[in-house]
């Protein structure tokens, strides 16, 4: 996918991740802190991280065609470099999720995991949620540059 509507599609998906990476990581680590907030929210919080994590290898693909539409401006290329990166803070986001699913599974059974199982999973939780979303950061943040200070002004 490369345009959409006429505008490039990575500048439409961009914000979709911008918005779903750091939702769902404070989601989640809602869930792992708080088991009143998991049985509600631990559902639609794994559907987000599986999206996000679909989301994410498409929004790379889309960025690296509009990057060549743009001529490769040197201007772009730290922002391309920290998203490529990000599949490796959203993919640690969904095997959290993963992980805290089958907390509240084993809870919901009556089978929980005692104490220090569920301590460990919401540190790597909240280890996963805190990367993923100062890499979203990141990664704003360089395009916002690579867009305001560069490629306009060129």
């Amino acid at each position: 996918m490369s345009t959409f509507n006429g505008l490039p599609a990575h500048v439409l998906l961009v914000h979709v991740i911008v918005v779903l990476v750091p939702l769902t990581a404070g989601l989640l680590i809602l869930c792992a802190l708080w088991p009143a907030a998991r049985s509600r929210l631990i559902w639609p919080t794994a559907v987000l991280a599986v999206l996000v994590t679909a989301l994410t290898p498409v929004t790379v693909e889309a960025g690296e065609w509009f990057q060549r539409q743009l001529g490769n401006p040197p201007v772009v290329d730290e922002h391309a470099r920290l998203g490529h990166q990000m599949l490796y803070f959203v993919a640690p986001l969904l095997v959290s999720t993963v992980l805290l699913v089958f907390v509240h599974l084993r809870r919901g059974r009556g089978k929980p995991l005692g104490r220090a199982v569920p301590v460990v999973i919401a540190l790597l939780v909240i280890a996963s949620g805190a990367a993923a979303g100062w890499q979203t950061y990141r990664v704003g943040d360089s395009g916002a540059h690579a867009v305001w200070n560069g490629v306009l002004n060129h």
